[in-house]
């Protein structure tokens, strides 16, 4: 075997690994998601909400891999989508004095920001805020991704 097709069998078993890998990664948190909420049950909380909001999918930082889209409901104890997000892994739900919609703004205001919870589903959602978080205190909903520091998507609700 010359030097030719050892380099080329090596760049292409990299390749394919590379490809598989962030397959994987992809792949992964759609495979080990628990049960989304149903309609009923998004319906049931929602009706007990104190504001809404919506999640858009063309938002500065939102791109083909990060973005969310539908109804945001923010309840005392709960807050819902009836709605649909990009796959990934280790979503986080934010509240946030101020809307924000990039990564560096997301940075910038952590500090004043509130972790409310983690976000497995990735169509519907129901995240129980806990006690001591008060919603009426902040004026925006982030879903980010810890792990890759990544911005999904946020909405304005006051």
């Amino acid at each position: 075997m010359n030097t030719r097709t050892l380099i080329t069998r090596i760049a292409t078993h990299l390749a394919a690994g590379a490809v598989g890998f962030a397959a994987g990664i992809y792949t992964l948190p759609i495979l080990t998601a628990p049960a989304s909420p149903t309609v009923d049950e998004i319906s049931a909380v929602a009706g007990q909400a104190l504001f809404t909001a919506h999640f858009k999918r063309d938002l500065k930082d939102s791109d083909a891999l990060h973005w969310g889209e539908g109804p945001v409901t923010v309840g005392a104890t709960f807050i819902s989508l009836a709605g649909k997000l990009a796959p990934g892994p280790d979503y986080k739900l934010y509240l946030s004095p101020e809307f924000v919609e990039t990564e560096a703004d997301f940075l910038r205001l952590k500090t004043q920001m509130v972790r409310v919870g983690d976000v497995k589903t990735f169509e519907n959602f129901i995240v129980t805020i806990p006690a001591g978080i008060d919603p009426t205190k902040y004026s925006a909903v982030i879903v980010w991704c810890e792990t890759f520091g990544e911005f999904i998507t946020s909405a304005k609700y006051r």
